[in-house]
């Protein structure tokens, strides 16, 4: 590593620390205003208070992970400029690809763990953050409680729980409901019990107490039981669980788990995919910061600071808000939810390889 790389990146570096840190305690402060009256009316104790905010950082450190990159590959190359140092550095041969070298592989570094980070890290913490909202400050409490769940297993089949205890893995009044067609119009049988059992060893499902119903074409048949051992729904436990959870409170690989299991009960997966493709693509969000705030700052502008603050505010606003855009049509199913996920760097990108060669090098 050249003397002038490591000139370059120590200030790239200490920039970007410093911008992430300013922008996690702003945010902090304005959620903290925003939220304290319910903190004051729930009579919650200061450190719980506490205890909510740590587990909030690492989300807002992930969203705030590619503005203080930008911000820091903006002031960075803007101070250079302005103190004629990257006129020297250009009059001794230096390129702008040569430049955006060792800024590009901070940046690539960055974005490699933040997808661990945003994977694995922010779940984990999200979890305890919700936990607090929904014990503290009564929020979500359906993730609680787990009532009146409704599940599709298959194509032709409906479950309906009126309440899942968790820890035992106990459903109360339940009601299995299957279809003669993918039309979901027509019930061919249908079981009313007053519990639901799961079978860890058999990894089966027990309906007890109940009647099931059989409709033929010279009338209805019922037959009433003790236990009834379902062998093929094809939910577990967890499901049920998660089914109530938001992705952002599951890490990778249980995002993945539930998105095949989802997929093998015959159920839209198309909102999960999008959201499970995001946590590998918005990461990267850094790279393409990073192409969009050096061009800005490597000819000498007569523009302060503020300007290129500004810029940078502006050139975040509309890659996520395009991003959040894009999403509402993978949700729908309109976009394949890889695309969705990725079309906002696939735009960004271009966008930043065209800015990079309309510069003077």
């Amino acid at each position: 590593m050249k003397i002038f790389d490591k000139y370059i990146l120590k200030q790239f570096i200490l920039t970007t620390l410093f911008g992430l840190l300013a922008f996690t305690a702003i945010f902090v402060v304005i959620d903290l205003m925003e939220n304290l009256d319910d903190f004051l009316d729930h009579n919650v104790q200061t450190h719980i208070i506490i205890q909510y905010y740590i587990a909030f950082a690492p989300e807002i450190i992930k969203l705030m992970t590619p503005v203080a990159i930008l911000l820091s590959s903006l002031f960075t190359t803007g101070k250079l400029s302005s103190n004629n140092e990257l006129t020297a550095m250009k009059a001794g041969g230096m390129s702008i690809y040569r430049y955006l070298a060792p800024l590009l592989t901070v940046a690539l570094l960055v974005s490699c763990a933040s997808v661990y980070f945003n994977g694995w890290v922010v779940p984990y913490a999200n979890q305890h953050k919700f936990w607090i909202e929904r014990k503290y400050l009564q929020k979500n409490l359906e993730s609680l409680a787990q009532t009146n769940i409704y599940m599709q297993d298959g194509k032709k089949r409906i479950i309906y729980i009126a309440f899942f205890e968790g820890q035992s893995n106990t459903g109360s009044r339940t009601s299995v409901q299957e279809f003669s067609d993918e039309s979901l119009i027509s019930i061919s049988q249908r079981w009313d019990g007053n519990q639901l059992l799961w079978d860890s060893t058999t990894h089966r499902w027990t309906i007890c107490n109940g009647l099931r119903r059989v409709i033929t074409p010279n009338g209805e048949i019922t037959t009433p039981f003790t236990r009834y051992t379902f062998p093929d729904l094809a939910f577990v436990p967890k499901d049920i669980i998660k089914k109530v959870e938001k992705p952002a409170e599951m890490n990778y690989n249980e995002l993945h788990d539930f998105i095949v299991r989802q997929q093998d009960s015959g159920n839209d997966v198309a909102r999960w995919m999008v959201d499970y493709y995001s946590k590998v693509s918005f990461p990267f969000a850094s790279v393409i910061v990073v192409l969009f705030g050096v061009p800005f700052s490597f000819g000498k502008r007569r523009s302060g600071l503020a300007i290129q603050f500004g810029i940078s505010v502006a050139i975040c606003f509309i890659y996520l808000s395009f991003m959040k855009i894009s999403e509402v049509f993978g949700y729908n199913g309109d976009l394949n939810p890889l695309l969705t996920s990725w079309l906002a760097n696939l735009i960004f990108f271009t966008g930043g390889i065209v800015n990079i060669l309309r510069v003077n090098k």
